[in-house]
């Protein structure tokens, strides 16, 4: 069976990295909690060898495949999959790998992969967006929640980007630093609402996205979730770093943070009740499952920052149902990634964004096309 590279597979090191970050972060006590997250991080370090490793094959079977999957209408934007990909297993580094890796190695491992992520990150968030406006010619349908992910890595680097505040320098590199992260937050909320304002749109006047592209519609909560816990982790650190107006910024985790969670609630409403139709209808088996996880894992994240900065129980709930919901989501991802790779299926050379014989394209046939 033909298995070619998609930067759509780092969503299944997002995933289950993802799990590592939320179990050692709940607001209460969960009994076995942290062996259980390394086993996840053990898990998502393998995930993302062996997905940068068919990466490598792949491009060394043809060269000219980053061109050709970057000039595609819908793979292009997954290439934000990578960079969160990375800043999440450097993220659980210091939250449970440590306990293997020693606090310094733990440390700077996360902090070669948040500047890799970071790096590529900022690339996506530009160079997907030039793209598509220079090259993708995409129908009025074609917006799906996939368009989020080349401009939601540098939020991810502004949450991950706090835990390496503190090892820096105190002054000028380590405020640098937590302003540079703030900046991260705002370029990413700015972007991710006009792209949800388009999902939006095309959802109302369309309908229910196609059936093998509707689990993006969780995407949207990857944005919500961790732009709550970024703003809460950066706002901790915002009063002892920054002088004279800290204490704004970290007044800005409730006063963004509370409202934004209302919608989020409002969203997973929606959510659940499309794929829930979906579900009856017939939902296809592929690698969109992955939207299950991390972005639900996002809405742990930011729940049990708000309970933190609160003390309300009502975001300890919120925090404990989110992380049922990632465990949930997770086990249908694998379920859903072992069928693919186990499924036989004739090789479709015609068609190299194809695995196990499910179309990756994420939107109908009408809506990807290319200009010239």
């Amino acid at each position: 069976m033909r298995l070619p590279y998609g930067p759509n597979w780092y969503a299944a090191t997002m995933g289950t990295g993802i799990v590592a970050v939320v179990l050692p972060g709940l607001p209460f006590r969960v009994p076995g909690a942290v062996p259980v997250a390394l086993a996840f991080w053990v898990a998502a370090c393998l995930l993302l060898v062996a997905t940068t490793t068919a990466m490598l094959l792949g491009i060394r079977a043809e060269r000219s495949l980053l061109r050709r999957q970057y000039d595609d209408p819908v793979m292009s934007h997954f290439y934000g999959a990578p960079a969160m990909a990375l800043m999440t297993v450097g993220a659980g580094a210091v939250g449970v790998g440590q306990i293997v890796l020693g606090a310094p190695l733990a440390v700077g491992l996360n902090a070669v992969l948040w500047v890799a992520g970071t790096v590529l990150g900022l690339w996506t968030a530009v160079a997907v967006p030039y793209r598509a406006i220079t090259r993708h010619e995409v129908a009025d349908d074609g917006a799906t929640g996939g368009w989020l992910m080349p401009v939601v890595p540098p939020m991810v680097s502004a949450t991950t980007g706090a835990a390496l505040v503190p090892h820096l320098p105190a002054g000028q590199p380590r405020e640098t630093l937590l302003i540079v992260c703030y900046a991260f937050f705002g370029l990413t909320v700015i972007a991710g609402l006009l792209v949800l304002n388009q999902l939006w749109q095309r959802l109302v006047r369309h309908g229910a996205l196609a059936p093998a592209a509707l689990p993006t519609v969780w995407i949207v909560l990857g944005f919500l979730g961790q732009s709550t816990t970024a703003v809460h982790h950066l706002g901790e650190l915002a009063p002892t770093v920054v002088h004279g107006y800290g204490h704004a910024l970290s007044m800005l985790a409730i006063c963004y943070g509370v409202p934004v969670w209302g919608f989020t609630v409002l969203w997973i409403a929606l959510a659940v009740s499309l794929t829930a139709r979906q579900v009856r209808d017939g939902l296809p088996i592929a690698p969109t499952w992955w939207s299950f996880t991390f972005p639900i894992g996002t809405v742990a994240t930011g729940s049990s920052a708000l309970a933190s900065a609160t003390g309300l129980a009502l975001f300890e709930v919120g925090a404990g149902l989110a992380t049922l919901g990632l465990l949930v989501g997770w086990l249908a991802a694998a379920y859903a990634t072992v069928r693919l790779f186990t499924r036989v299926t004739p090789p479709a050379p015609e068609r190299d964004l194809r695995l196990g014989g499910v179309e990756l394209a994420l939107s109908g046939p009408r809506s990807r096309r290319v200009k010239g």
